[in-house]
């Protein structure tokens, strides 16, 4: 299991979890999502689609990220993609440190998304999931750019959250930590 978009001034917490076949060779080219290009992990993600035995996609929204924080909604994304997957695994792999509150037994390996195949698989099916639905929301707010960064705190994303302000999937608790911006007025 793993989970994308921690970090993101906009969008949700992505988390995906699966179980590949044991007895099947690896996909060529798996790897952590951040060390492949967009297409390549459009290209991995079907092959990864066509062999999981299950996948389990969860999200949690900006404003869930608001209200709860950003580990909480994490947490909560990470739950909603174990009941996605429609089957209660006996044992999870996931990614970063354990999380006393998953309510499932869990190993914890840092880096794991480099270090395990179906923790590198999560980490891809999750990645390109978000930025799918980045894409779609920047078809709505193309000025944010989300099509290119994500969500991301880049130089022409901060400009357009000067020029136009924010909208309903900034996190308001992420862009008033990290830019002083006022959701009051």
């Amino acid at each position: 299991m793993d989970e994308v978009g921690r970090g993101p001034l906009a969008g949700p917490v992505v988390a995906c979890a699966i179980i590949m076949p044991p007895d099947v060779r690896a996909i060529r080219g798996v790897d952590d999502s951040k060390q492949l290009t967009a297409s390549v992990r459009e290209v991995l993600a079907t092959r990864i689609r066509a062999r999981a035995l299950r996948i389990g996609i969860g999200a949690a929204s900006s404003r869930e990220i608001d209200r709860i924080n950003i580990y909480h909604a994490t947490t909560l994304a990470m739950r909603r993609a174990l009941a996605a997957l429609g089957a209660a695994p006996d044992h999870l792999v996931l990614d970063g440190k354990p999380i006393r509150t998953l309510g499932a037994v869990h190993t914890a390996v840092v880096g794991g998304d480099g270090k395990c195949y179906s923790v590198a698989c999560a980490s891809i099916l999750a990645k390109v999931a978000r930025d799918r639905l980045m894409s779609r929301l920047a078809l709505r707010y193309p000025e944010y750019g989300w099509d290119h960064n994500s969500g991301y705190a880049t130089a022409h994303h901060l400009a357009a959250i000067d020029a136009h302000g924010v909208t309903p999937h900034h996190r308001a608790s992420f862009c008033t930590k990290q830019l002083s911006f006022d959701f009051t007025s």
